[in-house]
């Protein structure tokens, strides 16, 4: 089933098979005058995100004909358009595998309004195509990518070539959770990937030096056995 309801702005596809969170995210996202289409099954959905060409996608897990991870899958065949989980599924392994699949964020249900509204906020601005910035700033935290400078409260700080490498990749992804192995492959290699300490010690010694206070940290934040997402705080 594919229903279309007509709006005057970015056009948002709900994959779920149940007809009550759909009436729900109708209702909690049509004063946002967003153009919202939706479809009930995997298959249903693949079809409409090339037909309809979303600016971001909604999509549960539980689909009566195909798993949501595997929705994510075909979709990162041919197209990087946003997509964020909503799903019923708790476990930190349901999680890892939808944003190692290409999910942008999961969120569980239930779920509030205002927490959805801002993580599609978030990913649409990551979404949007902009020039590069060459200054990153987040609070007191400036990061110069052309001089590869780093700076807290003014104050320059060193970091180790790993650490930097590690800023800078969290900074390309702000606001997006990247899941440990994600992290893990892209700065030390595939033959890390299962050494999570490796990751844990540097992130450690990175929130020591950017971070005013490391043990209730405000830029590098945890998700609890999913991995880390860099939040871009106001000064």
């Amino acid at each position: 089933m594919k229903e279309t309801r007509e709006a005057t702005g970015q056009r948002i596809l709900v994959i779920d098979d149940e007809a009550a969170i759909r009436r729900f995210l109708h209702s909690a996202l049509s004063s946002e005058e967003f153009t919202l289409h939706e479809a009930d099954s995997g298959h249903s959905g693949l079809s409409a995100a090339a037909a309809f060409r979303p600016d971001l996608i909604l999509l549960d897990l539980g689909l009566p004909d195909l798993e949501g991870i595997e929705v994510i899958r075909r979709i990162r065949e041919w197209s990087q358009v946003p997509i964020i989980v909503l799903s019923v599924r708790e476990r930190e392994d349901d999680k890892v595998a939808a944003l190692d699949a290409g999910a942008d964020d999961y969120l569980t249900k239930p779920f509030g309004v205002g927490e959805l509204l801002a993580r599609m906020r978030a990913s649409l601005r990551r979404s949007a195509v902009q020039p590069p910035e060459p200054v990153f700033s987040s609070g007191d935290l400036k990061v110069d990518l052309n001089l590869r400078r780093v700076t807290v409260g003014g104050a320059e700080v060193q970091l180790t070539p790993n650490e930097y490498d590690l800023l800078r990749l969290l900074i390309a992804h702000a606001d997006k959770v990247m899941t440990h192995g994600q992290i893990l492959k892209q700065i030390w290699g595939v033959a890390y990937q299962e050494q999570p300490q490796v990751l844990r010690v540097t992130i450690s010694n990175l929130r020591k030096k950017v971070e005013r206070d490391p043990s209730r940290p405000r830029h590098i934040t945890t998700e609890p056995g999913v991995g880390y997402r860099l939040k871009q705080v106001q000064s």
